[in-house]
């Protein structure tokens, strides 16, 4: 794999307070469906469509020690086999067509297939306590179609890539007020456009999920933890600092910029697969999957990037066979008169 963009990322992480401790690598997409285990479990399809990695995926997954129950990782550690899956981007076309924008790789993470990079960031060596088998939990609000206005602190981020190879720089998701912004961009982006969801970091210490995926986990007293800046003090109500998760998806949005195409009133052309033209609503979910007590060893032990002493890898060429079937069959690649569950513009 090619790495070089990270050799001179700690310096950088530690000029500006980052964590000493952050897991930076990549997964390989194992599947474009329309369910949901989290949100919708056992419904197929569910209302939207997602893309996931990981392996043990399906429409409904038990409250159990996932990683025992994949046969595969598509992720860069081999005994990382959680679950991540979020909305889908669509291409709105002037004719009212839509198209599922593709993805591409993101910077320095290898040759996966349609990958995500996955982060897990604390402030320090036994400073967090790593989720416990059966451990889930979400991001974001998918109704949500006006900005939060939470500045650097936003938990969902959009940035519009200038030119080719991510406009040269792809680090300081969120924060960086001339670059990323909260709702998807409204020119057209020559380097394609990256997604950032963010997840919380405090944990109530005792419930592994609740009814809304979201009240057994909370943000610092101060508000949310941006990216990396994850020192912040946690709430009595939910006391146990849990490593930040984040996800970024850049979306191969290149071949979409022509304006001519897009709609005619000039807005920006992409939705999210919840029907959000927005980006406001862009949401994502998490199956916590790591075997025995690997990710709490990864956290204590000052592991930075794709490598971590005591954890083994793979590479892409492995990843990308890790696969599964489709459940719902339907059209995820043509041109569509309208969104996958006819989902309106909203």
């Amino acid at each position: 794999m090619h790495w070089l963009g990270l050799l001179s990322m700690p310096l950088a992480v530690q000029a500006q307070g980052f964590s000493t401790t952050m897991l930076r690598f990549g997964c390989s997409q194992i599947v474009i469906d329309r369910i949901d285990p989290l949100v919708e479990p056992g419904s197929i399809p569910s209302a939207h469509v997602h893309q996931m990695w990981e392996n043990a995926f399906n429409a409904s997954m038990p409250v159990t020690d996932i990683s025992k129950l994949a046969s595969c990782t598509s992720c860069t550690f081999d005994q990382d086999l959680s679950n991540y899956w979020t909305a889908n981007v669509y291409f709105r076309a002037r004719n009212g067509t839509f198209k599922r924008v593709p993805q591409m790789v993101n910077d320095q993470i290898g040759a996966a297939n349609g990958g995500i990079t996955v982060y897990y960031t604390a402030p320090g060596p036994n400073t967090v306590t790593a989720f416990k088998p059966g451990f889930r939990m979400f991001s974001g609000d998918v109704a949500r179609r006006t900005p939060t206005n939470l500045g650097r602190k936003v938990q969902s981020c959009f940035r519009c890539y200038t030119g080719p190879n991510f406009g040269g720089n792809t680090y300081s998701p969120c924060f960086d007020l001339q670059r990323d912004t909260e709702g998807l961009p409204q020119t057209p982006c020559p380097g394609g456009i990256r997604s950032s969801v963010i997840f919380p970091i405090c944990w109530d210490g005792k419930n592994l999920d609740s009814p809304n995926h979201m009240d057994h986990v909370a943000h610092p007293v101060d508000g949310p933890a941006s990216f990396a800046m994850v020192d912040g003090k946690c709430p009595s109500t939910h006391p146990v600092k849990i490593p930040q998760v984040h996800y970024e998806i850049v979306w191969d949005t290149t071949k979409f910029n022509n304006k001519e195409e897009w709609p005619e009133a000039g807005s920006q052309p992409f939705v999210l697969s919840t029907g959000d033209p927005t980006g406001y609503g862009q949401h994502g979910d998490y199956v916590f999957g790591w075997k025995d007590n690997t990710l709490q060893h990864a956290m204590d032990n000052r592991c930075f990037g794709p490598t971590c002493r005591g954890l083994t890898t793979q590479g892409f060429n492995k990843a990308n066979q890790c696969t599964v079937k489709t459940v719902v069959r339907e059209d995820n690649n043509g041109w569509l008169k309208e969104l996958p569950g006819g989902h309106h513009i909203m």
